[in-house]
């Protein structure tokens, strides 16, 4: 995973503020040369979804508002045009901008690799690849070639790659335009997304809460539909995270099936916990085009670290006679250490519900093993180095440590610069933990659960990553959907509660935040004066299978929604 940087050191003489306000000078920039100019917005709502209906034209809502696959397929037919596309989706893309702060710069050459696509599928009669003419958007830690690549540190404001990341490569051997580069938060350790850059990205359905993280500018921007289809990676839940608080798509794969070479991060090479990158999209079938594509072009080849294992297109799953699938789902209800807030458990229940009159599909619950290990022996391989890199990183520049940041780095408990033997043994627990738990499946196919005790949590309050950071160490695929939203009216919590632990009493506090705001247990201390904490918040869940089951997994959630009629949430 070389970065393949050229490295610049930083500048004593550069106040961390002038840095970070000719960053965000740039990417206004970028965004002032679209054309016909985005319009201003006086005054910010709670929520922002309704508001590019308003401001863009029919044409540009109808086409940022087709899924993925639709698009490359009218694409190919040249039923559109790939100018058409990408002007439309970087007019989206730069409205979001203004709207939510999930962008760092749009890239003047998308238009002009969408004018080549165009003339090339004229002149050839057949689109360039499988994604010929689809704008996708990129988390910006991924390296562009002659683009700063800062990881959100900002002594890293003049690291600049000599080459694209694999994955880049290949999207755009497929026909991809590459057109908007997205926050991330100071360290990329965060479930939220928030850096000395570029300040909070927040939440398109309510700005009071969280986009999510550490892909939450992506999440954002999809959320907002100024993309269709973009780039996150996920080390503790950083795909999941953003693609639930912002009610969209997101899959974690299996670790060493996509390509990895060229991202710009503290830790490069440490295998103890390894990030994985995947997509964000709008629809189901956007995964499963992401996945293909870049399955299908053998990244193996290149990255001699991957997995030479094919796509597999044959059904995962026994069709019964009737022509119904057989599927053993098993309902997580909680992890046994943090209860979900009300919206979540509705959200579990109405899916169940609905499954259990499915022909072929069995429920069992989930009984969780040992979670609040999992969280021990995770954040005790995070940071091998007790954190120094990350440390060095902030510090180098000035800039100030972001709450988040000091969370993970300095209060879990568990960093601890580890000697050789200690960070091997910690590594045999984490393996001793993936045998114990792979014997609990049974012949269970998926596990349906939340993706956080929350729907999408307030500012600086996302210190649970249990739901999420489980899967990555025990590098499960996670794949996440949209289900509903916050209902105030519905979602009660239950006063009589009584906290498991100080972990669960925290999240507990969180879910009484947003009952004090309506009036049902108010307290004088937080929040009184804020009647919206949490409403209009997406509600999503999450479908796990075993590990390298990526496919089984994905054609699960389609059979699921094919065959429940949906309470999955049509946003838009």
């Amino acid at each position: 995973m070389a970065p393949q940087l050229i490295r610049a050191g930083f500048s004593p003489s550069l106040n961390w503020e002038v840095i970070a306000k000719k960053s965000q000078d740039h990417r206004d920039a970028t965004i002032l040369s679209v054309q016909p100019p985005i319009p201003d917005i006086s005054a910010l709502p709670l929520d922002s979804s309704l508001v590019p209906k308003s401001l863009l034209t029919a044409e540009e809502t109808s086409l940022t508002e087709t899924d993925p696959a639709s698009l490359v397929s009218k694409l190919a037919s040249e039923e559109l045009s790939a100018v058409q596309v990408t002007n439309a989706f970087r007019r989206r893309a730069g409205l979001a901008q203004k709207l939510v702060n999930c962008i760092t710069e749009l890239l003047p050459t998308a238009l002009e690799r969408a004018a080549f696509l165009d003339d090339y599928l004229k002149t050839n009669g057949k689109p360039i690849g499988p994604l010929h003419g689809l704008p996708i958007s990129v988390k910006e830690h991924i390296n562009m070639k002659g683009l700063t690549c800062n990881a959100g540190f900002v002594a890293w404001h003049d690291r600049v790659p000599d080459r694209n990341a694999h994955i880049l490569d290949i999207l755009l051997d497929a026909g991809a335009i590459l057109y908007a580069r997205t926050t991330q938060p100071q360290t990329l350790m965060h479930i939220e997304t928030d850096s000395n850059f570029y300040g909070v990205t927040v939440n398109p359905f309510n700005r009071n809460l969280s986009a999510g993280g550490s892909s939450g500018g992506e999440g954002a921007l999809v959320g907002l539909r100024g993309s269709c289809l973009g780039i996150g990676t996920d080390i503790g839940g950083s795909i999941r995270s953003p693609a639930a608080n912002n009610g969209v798509y997101g899959l974690r794969p299996t670790s060493y099936r996509l390509p990895m070479e060229g991202l710009s991060a503290t830790m490069l090479g440490q295998e103890q916990i390894v990030p994985v990158i995947g997509p964000i999209t709008t629809s189901l079938a956007g995964v499963k085009l992401f996945m293909k594509t870049l399955i299908d072009a053998k990244p193996w080849i290149r990255e001699p670290s991957l997995l030479p294992l094919p796509w597999r297109t044959e059904p995962q799953f026994p069709t019964l006679a009737d022509g119904s699938k057989k599927l053993k789902i098993a309902i997580m209800w909680d992890d046994g250490v943090v209860q979900p807030h009300p919206p979540v458990t509705r959200a579990l229940r109405v899916v169940a519900d609905k499954l259990s009159a499915v022909e072929g599909v069995t429920l069992v619950d989930w009984t969780p093993y040992k979670h609040d290990w999992a969280w021990t022996i995770i954040s005790s391989l995070y940071f091998c180095d007790g954190g120094s890199e990350e440390a060095a990183a902030i510090e180098a520049s000035g800039e100030p440590w972001r709450p988040l940041s000091k969370f993970i780095l300095k209060e879990t408990g568990n960093v601890k610069k580890l000697g050789i033997r200690d960070m091997w043994d910690w590594t045999m627990k984490r393996d001793e933990y993936r045998a114990e738990y792979s014997k609990l499946w049974g012949n269970v196919d998926v596990i349906l659960c939340p993706v956080a005790p929350w729907a999408a949590p307030l500012h600086d309050t996302a210190k649970y990553w249990c739901y999420t950071s489980q899967w990555n160490l025990l590098d499960y695929p996670a794949l996440v959907a949209p289900v509903t939203k916050v209902d105030l009216a519905v979602d009660v919590v239950e006063q009589t509660y009584v906290p498991k632990n100080e972990k669960d009493k925290y999240c507990y506090d969180l879910c009484k935040w947003r009952m004090r705001a309506v009036g049902i247990d108010r307290y004088a201390d937080i929040d009184k004066d804020n009647p919206e904490n949490y409403a209009n918040a997406p509600v999503s869940l999450q479908l796990v299978g075993r590990r390298y089951e990526d496919e089984k997994v994905i054609e699960a959630m389609e059979y699921i929604q094919e065959k429940i009629g949906s309470p999955f949430a049509k946003f838009y």
